[in-house]
């Protein structure tokens, strides 16, 4: 605690020294775009927090972690490099792996295939400029989730760039990036290789990336927009540990028992290459109407060596997104309209063999699972006067699958949910310069993705259902002269049939619906502009203090004979307070310092084993050479700064209390950029 009450004084400290007023533009003017639906900041009715330059900048080579948790509510993972997962308001309770019951946009395509599961880790961060984070159910625009919506944006400017990193454990990574308009064509190659042995054994990373993009505006009142990105990633997945055997050595890899083999014999990792191609296509009819339209496609082949099997999935989807929108500007007021239909569909197949040491054996089962998932929607914008603004929508949403045995039998059958109608109300109302007050309700849906359905266990679990509920929630922006912003919010989502990962004595995950949750919270942050200090050795500074207070619990849960109503909701933190201060030394010199404080959470549903807090700093200097027609950027991060122990993802609810996957200590990276 005592570095807990240093992080509080250090907020307090730059508070005293930010008193100075700086000309940039107001925080509370920043716009977002949701998805084509662009408006400031201040007026906006959603949960939405925006990670720009500043903070994508704190992005290590191979992950967007650091940069995600600044943000109150959002939380990424890493159980071992490569294997990331984000919660937004304690959305990993399903997911040991990967993203799921999250929705992902890479500029106007979609990432999340049409069962709700999306590769985030194929994406280089050093790709991705802006990325705004709607927490909570969004069903209007963004169909059925229940934990929120993540819309990561490419960069819209002419730029040429290529950097180069080299850092602890044998960290190398290389990228280019040119965007450049070209008469009517704005176009961006992108290329990138990452890999790193990391600090764990059976944890090496490697990824190679290529994105291409072309956005042709061939008319003034017509674009087309066309979209290719491939990615090769390969990583080892070193697996949990108990408390003994992370105490014992931290480095190690799971073991072998008596029953199995360890991590490192059986050589158990994931190998993903993925390529996704779209078209979208933007048409002006009159000043009022215009419709948007983009189909894309994907293929995935996917290898996963594991303890017990080794798994070969191959995966092609497709799917379609349009709506027609209409806009009025009248006297005093805006209104908008948008009128449409997303969908997608999902072809697998699975095949499990034995696992001979990093080989494939004998076979174990082959099956197929095919989803169709889509929603229509309406929604509606009216603004009045400047001072109230409204956003109301309402989507219809379907979600089937089909599933096939092949081997060692034959069976099939399907599975159709019943259809939701979701619908979301926003209101937000502007009492003055810098200041309003936003309301919101909102029904979201979520079903289960082909790995709960088919998950490691090799069993179809066609009893699982979708999990539901309503969000209730009120916030204020707040711009205090033009120095500090700050934001707050109260929500009250309120869950039935909870999704629940479980797990068997071989390490094989399972799902279940348990029951109903109670999610109450509070987010907040506090951020200053860049304050002048008009001093030669201190040169500016500016700060950024966020964080979350949760009531997460279970209720009408119980299991056999058990009753967890009640119990804390697993693997969800109680408290989360994140801190960012940039300032500059001798006028050129930059320094990030920031700061990660988790709370204890409990790591199984009955609540009798917890992890410990942790408190973790990170810090990067960075240092500009300027030359004719070349800018040079060195920079040096300094990850776990104070090299503390602790774990930054652990597997919940783990059969034999293998809860543990230790994060690296002290680490460097050394990175140049020239931008040209």
């Amino acid at each position: 605690m005592t570095k807990f009450y240093y992080l509080l004084s250090l907020f307090s400290a730059s508070f005293f020294f930010s008193q100075k007023k700086d000309s940039a533009t107001l925080i509370s003017e920043v716009r977002i775009d949701a998805y084509k639906k662009a408006t400031p900041f201040i007026t906006s009715t959603k949960s939405v927090s925006v990670v720009s330059e500043n903070l994508m900048n704190q992005s290590t080579p191979e992950r967007m972690l650091e940069s995600v948790n600044q943000i109150a509510g959002a939380r990424m993972e890493e159980r071992s490099p490569g294997s990331y997962r984000i919660a937004l308001r304690g959305s990993t309770l399903r997911s040991p792996f990967g993203v799921r019951n999250v929705k992902v946009y890479l500029d106007d395509f979609i990432l999340t295939d049409a069962s709700g599961n999306t590769y985030f880790n194929v994406i280089s961060p050093e790709l991705i400029e802006k990325m705004e984070i709607y927490k909570g159910p969004e069903s209007g625009d963004f169909g059925a989730v229940t934990g929120g919506t993540v819309l990561l944006q490419t960069t819209a400017s002419d730029h040429l760039s290529a950097n180069l990193s080299i850092g602890s454990y044998g960290t190398f990574s290389q990228s280019f990036n040119f965007s450049k308009q070209v008469g009517k064509h704005f176009v961006e190659v992108f290329q990138n290789y990452y890999r790193t042995d990391s600090y764990r054994e059976q944890s090496a990373v490697q990824r190679k990336q290529i994105f291409l993009k072309d956005h042709y505006q061939y008319s003034e009142k017509a674009s087309l927009k066309a979209m290719l990105l491939y990615t090769d990633l390969d990583y080892e997945t070193p697996g949990g540990l108990t408390l003994e055997q992370m105490q014992a050595d931290r480095k190690q890899a799971r073991p072998a028992t008596a029953a199995l083999p360890g991590a490192k014999e059986q050589d158990a990792g994931i190998r993903n290459k993925m390529i996704l191609a779209g078209l979208s296509h933007e048409f002006k009819i009159s000043p009022e109407f215009s419709h948007f339209i983009l189909v894309q496609g994907s293929y995935v082949d996917f290898e996963n060596p594991f303890i017990t099997n080794y798994e070969n999935r191959f995966e092609k989807n497709f799917a379609l997104r349009t709506h027609l929108n209409y806009e009025k500007n009248g006297n005093g007021f805006y209104l908008a309209y948008r009128l449409g239909f997303e969908g997608g569909m999902n072809d697998i197949t699975v095949k499990n063999f034995d696992n001979n040491k990093g080989t494939e054996g004998d076979p174990q089962n082959f099956d197929q699972l095919k989803n169709v998932s889509g929603f229509y929607f309406l929604s509606q914008k009216l603004n009045i006067g400047e001072k109230l603004f409204t956003d109301i929508s309402v989507s219809l949403n379907s979600n089937s699958y089909q599933w096939e045995r092949r081997y060692p039998q034959v069976e099939n059958g399907d599975v159709r949910f019943k259809n939701q109608w979701l619908p979301n109300f926003g209101v937000t109302y502007v009492f003055g310069i810098g200041f309003s007050v936003r309301g919101k309700i909102g029904k979201g849906n979520s079903a289960p993705t082909n790995e709960e359905i088919r998950s490691s266990n090799q069993e179809f679990n066609t009893d699982l259902s979708p999990e539901y509920g309503w969000n209730k929630e009120i916030g204020l922006r707040k711009q205090f002269g033009n120095f500090i912003f700050l934001e707050g919010s109260y929500f009250d989502f309120r869950m039935k049939d909870a999704i629940v990962r479980r797990q068997n004595e071989a390490g094989q995950e399972y799902f279940v619906n348990q029951g109903e949750t109670a999610q109450k919270g509070i987010e907040f942050l506090v951020e200053s502009k860049k304050i002048d200090l008009k001093n030669r050795f201190f040169s500016n500074l500016k700060f950024r203090f966020s964080g979350s207070f949760y009531h997460f619990t279970f209720e009408n849960y119980r299991q056999v004979d058990k009753d967890f109503s009640g119990n804390d909701l697993t693997g969800v933190p109680k408290t989360s307070i994140n801190s960012l201060l940039n300032f500059t030394l001798f006028k050129n010199m930059t320094v990030d310092w920031s700061h990660f404080y988790v709370s204890e959470m409990p790591l199984n549903d009955a609540n009798t084993v917890w992890s410990d807090a942790s408190f973790v700093g990170n810090i990067r200097f960075g240092f500009p050479l300027a030359f004719e027609k070349t800018r040079v950027n060195l920079s040096l991060q300094i990850q776990n700064l104070y090299n503390t122990d602790y774990v930054s993802g652990f597997d919940i609810n783990a059969f034999g209390n293998r809860f543990y996957n230790p994060a690296a200590k002290r680490n460097f990276i050394f990175g140049v950029k020239m931008d040209f």
